[in-house]
């Protein structure tokens, strides 16, 4: 399994599959506010296994701070790590770009997720594509 940076369209398209499997088809987000107006400002991940993708994220920078997301593994490759080597990458590609703060809405249901990899709650929880979410931060060296 690898994680690269996506710099070419198809790697995109593979990502932006892993990304309509688990938030459009999944948890039922409308398509039009899975992809947004920042696609094209955003740093894009996707996570391979034997040349498929199971997995994907993306950061922009919002402030001074990159914000982390649309992280996703499908569903039957939940468990097996991927989405930590997702966060991984980010960060260390965030950090070489300059940041030195990661934020993030995640999802309520993976808070611990998110808190085993460094990251803090910064918010009460809210509703964002109506999954309920809180923001969270962390701070990278």
């Amino acid at each position: 399994m690898e994680v690269i940076t996506v710099k070419t369209d198809a790697q995109y398209q593979d990502a932006l599959a892993v990304r309509q499997e688990v938030f459009v088809h999944e948890q039922h987000v409308p398509p039009e506010l899975e992809i947004d107006e920042y696609e094209e400002r955003a740093v894009h991940f996707v996570a391979y296994d034997n040349g498929k993708p199971v997995g994907a994220g993306r950061y922009r920078k919002k402030g001074d701070a990159a914000k982390v997301e649309r992280i996703c593994v499908l569903q039957a490759r939940r468990g097996e790590h991927i989405g930590e080597a997702i966060m991984e990458a980010i960060e260390k590609e965030a950090y070489r770009a300059g940041f030195s703060t990661l934020i993030l809405n995640a999802q309520s249901h993976a808070i611990g997720f998110y808190e085993k990899l460094g990251f803090e709650i910064t918010s009460e929880e809210f509703e964002e594509a109506g999954i309920p979410h809180v923001e969270m931060r962390k701070t990278i060296r």
